[in-house]
């Protein structure tokens, strides 16, 4: 039993996370504003915050106990991925046949490349001719400042470990992290 009130108190925080998280995110990445405002006064209150948890909870706690158990919790896991699996048939079938073809996932991943490819000509070209010259694109990082960071010894080069260890760095502060990446010294 102490492992379901554990379990229940995991998924309290990580609910309480995901809201932090879908609140900093915006309409479309996650809980959508209008969800969370609900009295529609164009506000979200932390009272309005907890009210969306507690009816997350709920709707995870099937049994009603206040509890979650393994169960309840891999049924809610499954729901999120069935319908997130939904979502992306019904997005990316272009013949309706109810699969996604290899030609229909190619076709919207260039579709995606081509509309982060806009954005990016849209936001950065400053004079308005359709092209992004070298002073519109971003500014790289000066590969020096890159590179005395990464070679720890100051020895003037990087070695094999130098490498991996600032490469798994760099990951954790994007908040990636790779499994199974076989290191050599």
């Amino acid at each position: 039993m102490k492992h379901a009130g554990f379990i229940g108190g995991v998924v309290v925080l990580a609910t309480a996370i995901a809201a932090g998280s879908a609140m900093a995110k915006g309409p479309g990445k996650g809980v959508a504003f209008e969800v969370l405002d609900a009295d529609g006064d164009g506000q979200v209150t932390i009272e309005e915050v907890q009210a969306w948890q507690e009816q997350r909870f709920t709707s995870v706690d099937t049994d009603g106990s206040g509890t979650l158990s393994l169960e309840e919790l891999q049924a809610s896991g499954q729901a999120r991925a069935t319908e997130k699996a939904s979502s992306r048939i019904e997005k990316y079938d272009a013949n309706s046949d109810g699969s996604i073809s290899l030609e229909e996932m190619q076709a919207a991943g260039h579709a995606k490349a081509n509309e982060k490819a806009a954005k990016m000509l849209e936001r950065r070209d400053a004079n308005g001719d359709g092209q992004l010259s070298q002073d519109e694109m971003p500014k790289r990082r000066d590969p020096s400042k890159m590179f005395d960071r990464m070679d720890a010894n100051d020895d003037g080069s990087i070695s094999q470990q130098e490498f991996a260890d600032a490469s798994q760095k760099m990951g954790k502060k994007r908040g990636k992290h790779k499994h199974g990446d076989a290191q050599q010294n």
